[in-house]
């Protein structure tokens, strides 16, 4: 059995000298032979108590009540690592959510462009504008419109208009189509792409699935005209022929 020195253990563990020193005084980590000149030396048991040292560390656990837990007869090694591993998790869990969070501040932060609610539903009329959200929230649910507005707000004003403007000649190009087969392959490259965006605009967070929710996006445009304008205006045989165009896309895909 290897035997391990405080230089090499505090260098396989990544703890201190110092600290190892610590911990035999406390009685929390003992070496398992001390030689006639006074070294410590280390073997397998003590690397075990030692992982067990540090597992707690790292649940914030004070030495003190480390050591009266490792102690006691009845400490069991595979239930206390079965208790770490589900701790760590939950840990990594908010640590995960806290670092996407510091991304999104540090992307506010860089580019001060970003954008607001209001710019999200921009040209429309503050009143009218509301309403649509209220809307869009009772359809699709209030988590899923905030957390598409929290992705959308991670765009720059000039990506969104990007984006606004590609969409738009989109719909432009599929009115002007919308005469022929919504079958045809021109038409379905039109349908793919917008699809792609939609997808990148909603950061694809949602619950009812992607393809699904294009489907619902192509009926809604049937039940409410506006969101399909030909020269400005409700378009009913461009929503259609949009409905009829993304479920031949959707049945392709499956």
């Amino acid at each position: 059995m290897d035997n391990y020195s405080v230089k090499k253990l505090s260098k396989l563990a990544g703890v201190s000298v110092r600290t190892l020193h610590l911990y035999d005084k406390m009685g929390l980590l003992k070496p398992s032979v001390r030689t006639e000149a006074r070294y410590r030396l280390y073997g397998e048991k003590e690397l075990l108590r030692l992982q067990q040292i540090l597992f707690y560390r790292e649940l914030d656990f004070p030495l003190k009540d480390i050591l009266t837990l490792l102690d006691d007869p009845a400490f069991d090694l595979v239930q206390a690592l079965e208790g770490h591993r589900k701790a760590l998790l939950a840990r990594k869990e908010r640590i995960n959510t806290l670092v996407g969070t510091i991304e999104k501040t540090l992307v506010t932060l860089k580019n001060n462009t970003m954008l607001q609610v209001e710019d999200l539903y921009e040209g429309i009329p503050r009143e009218k504008m509301m309403a649509y959200r209220t809307e869009a929230m009772s359809k699709w649910g209030e988590g899923t419109i905030l957390e598409v507005e929290d992705t959308l707000r991670s765009f720059s004003k000039q990506e969104m208009e990007t984006l606004k403007t590609e969409l738009n000649d989109i719909t432009t190009r599929l009115a002007a189509l919308m005469s022929g087969d919504p079958e045809s392959d021109e038409v379905q490259q039109c349908i793919a792409r917008r699809y792609q965006i939609i997808l990148r605009l909603t950061g694809g967070k949602i619950a009812l699935g992607k393809l699904e929710y294009f489907r619902k996006l192509a009926e809604l445009y049937v039940a409410d005209n506006r969101y399909t304008p030909v020269d400005g205006l409700p378009s009913k045989e461009l929503a259609l022929f949009l409905q009829k165009a993304t479920e031949h896309y959707i049945k392709n895909q499956k």
